[in-house]
């Protein structure tokens, strides 16, 4: 499949006076796409991670991908599904596992993709208290991330068996890793707080065991 193929939806008619590439990220519509669809855009564009299969999507608890189309033409892709890390597992957590942009694509697609993704996964999925991201360190700085009010909660440095901590898979990157978190809603009682022991008096009494 041919890259052009996979980016324009229909048949592409510029109308007169105006051109096929946006000027503004905010002329994108941003909308959830098929897997398929997602998987060879991301291969397209994604200059570190081009390699996402639809068995690493589909056997996840929760997932959903989102394109961005200016007169019928993908500029950017999400993906999203239940988080990698098996500590995370049953949390109702969503993790971006691919954010991939064209070259032609307006500046600050990235930071538009993220908000629109956010509300569209708060809408959709209400199931959904936080979405986490991995940041590659070795070409990434974290700015879209911190521009759409995400935290730092994790570094994990990397021991030599790839992003995907997946021995079988092919090695695509060998860097260190930060985590970032966005909360989108409360977590639940039994989730975030834990059972305390009843608190000791400070001195022993007469009926104290």
């Amino acid at each position: 499949m041919s890259g052009d193929s996979v980016r324009v939806a229909q048949p592409l008619f510029p109308v007169e006076g105006q051109g096929s590439i946006p000027m503004s990220p905010l002329q994108f519509e941003i909308k959830i796409i098929n897997v398929p669809l997602a998987i060879n855009l991301n291969k397209l564009w994604h200059s570190r991670l081009p390699i996402i299969k639809s068995s690493n999507i589909f056997r996840n608890t929760h997932n959903i991908s989102f394109g961005a189309i200016y007169k019928n033409c993908y500029f950017a892709v999400g993906i999203w599904t239940s988080p990698v890390a098996r500590l995370l597992n049953g949390l109702n957590y969503l993790e971006l596992r691919r954010l991939a942009i064209s070259n032609d694509a307006p500046k600050n697609t990235a930071s538009r993709m993220i908000k629109i993704m956010t509300i569209l996964i708060k809408k959709q999925m209400p199931e959904i208290v936080k979405l986490i991201s991995y940041q590659d360190t070795e070409v990434h700085a974290g700015i879209i991330y911190k521009a759409s009010g995400w935290s730092i909660n994790g570094y994990t440095k990397n021991i030599g068996i790839g992003w995907n901590n997946r021995r079988r898979n092919k090695m695509q990157t060998t860097s260190d890793k930060i985590r970032w978190e966005k909360q989108i809603r409360p977590e639940t009682e039994t989730k975030t707080t834990a059972i305390k022991p009843p608190k000791k008096s400070p001195q022993k009494g007469l009926f104290d065991l």
